[in-house]
């Protein structure tokens, strides 16, 4: 078995190769605007699968597809003389999902936009439940009378938790680690 590293620098010469014989040598009038994505290789490196999208619509991709597998050979041999591994891997085109899966999160996204756009539009001009400002400030009445009550309840919470880490017979760690 090879490295993955190696399988990865063959794959990215594949694509390279692939996409400028693509551009050179294969003159199919079938063959539109092709492009070639990625292409991976099996960690054996008998295999490689070349990812490519095509601009236009769907019978330009069957053209495009029925171009790409005629023109097969061409493309492996090339790839076998400028790759010079000791066995050139088989070719399978794949049209790449990713422009349609581009295509779904955008309209995914321009539907959130319209629903956050709906929300302002309701929102805009209401207001909130209650006060603008629901905190208490040092200046308002009644704020020091509330902030000793706080402060004894503070201090009360305090002592007993104090209290309740002294107390060795309701703390049953103690007791397991002692043993």
């Amino acid at each position: 078995m090879t490295d993955n590293a190696r399988a990865r620098k063959l794959a990215d010469r594949i694509q390279v190769v692939v996409a400028e014989t693509l551009d050179r040598r294969i003159k199919d009038p079938r063959l539109g605007f092709v492009t070639i994505t990625d292409a991976r290789v099996t960690g054996d490196l008998r295999e490689a699968t070349v990812f490519y999208t095509v601009y236009g619509d769907d019978e330009e991709r069957a053209a495009s597809a029925a171009a790409l597998e005629s023109a097969k050979g061409v493309l492996r041999s090339e790839v076998g003389r400028q790759t010079g591994v000791r066995f050139t891997p088989t070719l399978a085109f794949v049209p790449d999902a990713l422009p349609d899966n581009a295509r779904t999160i955008e309209d995914l996204l321009d539907k959130a936009r319209a629903k956050d756009a709906e929300v302002r539009e309701v929102s805009t001009g209401k207001t909130y439940a209650g006060d603008a400002d629901p905190y208490r400030k040092p200046d308002d009445e009644g704020y020091e009378e509330d902030a000793a009550e706080a402060t004894g309840a503070e201090a009360a919470g305090a002592a007993g938790a104090a209290g309740r880490a002294g107390d060795d017979d309701t703390d049953d760690t103690d007791g397991a680690a002692a043993k």
